[in-house]
């Protein structure tokens, strides 16, 4: 250490100096931790060390090798195409196999098309299966792209992803990282939960209590954050749930209640709307009687498979605690595998299909059940009903037994006429007729996709197309 010279004085450190607009000590100590760090430039850029870091081409979590598409299927697509068309996914498709097809799709570890930002298309991808009700998909693909490369649209695509799945923690890291990169009211709470889970709770019921006393956002919303960040807390803290005032649903409220274990009451869910069908029926946080009652949709749009919601019905049948209509439906699902004679069986499935015209997710239920039923003359009847059923899960081989006890011109033909994998010869006029004068469909819509998949697949003439169109 250099001592000063004797009888000199000790030259005093030079003085500091702040840039200017630097806040005072009584102001820092208002801030939070996350706003300390930013005005001393101790926020950390990356959340992952140099050596863990994902590249952001080939984003997707199914390999070709696992069934996925190859990485380069789109590489030389014209990006204003792609872009297009994953921004025109806004709502489930008409089609359940065009939904399985275009899952595999989204989720498939694939690059970007030449010119597009594979940020941009990892967020639209994502948007894309939230819109499916996919959104565990969205979220795993989420996953695949380090934080530090989020932009604005893939925050608020993982952002809808995490509130579906109710993986509300799961959010941190892109509100640590990415903490201004949005205003809106949720963020704001969800930053605040995130304080809570990283140690900070005191500070996260601060903020908390001051978004409730300014009202950012509906009371019950904020009441459910504190509730949600308070279980991080040192022995939780009490805060009382009320829904007499809430008129609605939001996917905010919805899925933090479920993560809570608090019950929906059930004026609020019955006409919500079929976004809370497709998160409940995902949700391992909802008990086995919700999950099933929404399943039908989800089975029907293709978000659950077959063997997915035979398997949830087997815990429902395995869980004496539940009782009520799922229980009674598992037990139906039971008696369709298991029953002494086909005729018993059939029966099963006609309690499960209900009324003159299933619901299509009841007949993904029992296409299992279906092909175990015999092929004959005596249960012609039931064979269009049983072919749909089977052709639901893909089951199309069973489906095909029915083809010499089904006649020409009847429904159980007509769907046997579109599914098979080869056909010898054309459909004949004739049996369009036959068709067409049996359908009591609204404007015989039947009638109308009948032809045109037909002609799809080149399995009618054009002459007779043309023909059988004018009729129409």
């Amino acid at each position: 250490m250099i001592q000063p010279i004797p009888g000199e004085p000790a030259t005093p450190p030079a003085a500091v100096q702040l840039p200017g607009g630097f806040p005072s000590i009584a102001e820092i100590e208002k801030m939070t931790p996350d706003e300390i760090d930013e005005l001393l430039g101790l926020k950390p850029k990356f959340d992952i060390p140099p050596a863990a870091r994902h590249a952001v081409e080939k984003v997707g979590i199914i390999a070709q090798a696992e069934g996925g598409f190859p990485s380069r299927s789109l590489a030389k697509q014209p990006v204003s195409l792609v872009r297009a068309a994953l921004k025109g996914t806004r709502r489930p498709l008409v089609s359940r196999w065009g939904h399985i097809l275009l899952r595999r799709t989204l989720a498939s570890r694939i690059d970007a098309p030449a010119g597009m930002n594979p940020v941009e298309f990892a967020a639209l991808r994502t948007a894309a299966l939230n819109s499916l009700g996919e959104s565990y998909a969205a979220r795993a693909l989420v996953q695949d792209v380090d934080t530090s490369n989020f932009d604005s649209a893939l925050t608020d695509a993982a952002f809808d992803a995490y509130v579906a799945t109710g993986d509300f923690v799961g959010l941190c890291p892109i509100v640590r990282l990415k903490g201004d990169i949005r205003k809106d009211a949720q963020w704001q709470m969800s930053r605040s939960i995130c304080d809570s889970f990283s140690g900070d709770a005191r500070e996260a019921a601060r903020e908390l209590n001051r978004a409730l006393s300014r009202g950012i956002a509906p009371r019950i919303d904020v009441l459910l954050a504190q509730r949600y960040a308070g279980a991080a807390a040192e022995g939780g803290r009490a805060v009382n749930i009320e829904w007499n005032d809430v008129t609605e649903l939001n996917p905010w409220r919805y899925s933090l209640a479920l993560a809570l274990g608090i019950q929906v009451p059930s004026n609020l869910r019955q006409g919500a709307g079929p976004y809370y069908d497709r998160v409940a029926a995902l949700s391992p946080a909802l008990g086995l009687a919700d999950r099933a009652a929404a399943a039908d949709r989800a089975a029907g749009e293709g978000i659950l498979s077959s063997a997915a919601i035979v398997d949830l019905y087997g815990q429902v049948f395995a869980d004496n605690e539940v009782t009520g209509d799922a229980q009674a439906r598992a037990e139906q699902l039971r008696e369709a595998y298991v029953a002494g004679t086909p005729a018993a069986r059939l029966a099963a499935m006609h309690t499960l299909w209900g009324g003159e015209t299933p619901d299509y997710g009841r007949l993904v239920l029992t296409a299992y059940a279906a092909a175990r039923i015999p092929a004959s003359a005596d249960l012609a009847d039931d064979a269009p009903a049983l072919i749909a059923s089977m052709l639901a899960a893909g089951l199309d081989r069973n489906a095909m037994r029915w083809g010499r006890f089904v006649s020409e011109g009847s429904a159980g033909w007509a769907l046997l006429a579109l599914a098979q994998p080869q056909r010898s010869g054309t459909v004949g006029a004739g049996a369009l007729e036959s068709f067409f004068g049996d359908d009591s469909s609204s404007n015989q819509r039947k009638s109308k996709f009948l032809l045109a998949g037909l002609a799809g697949l080149g399995r009618v003439d054009a002459g007779t197309a043309r023909e059988a169109a004018g009729q129409l």
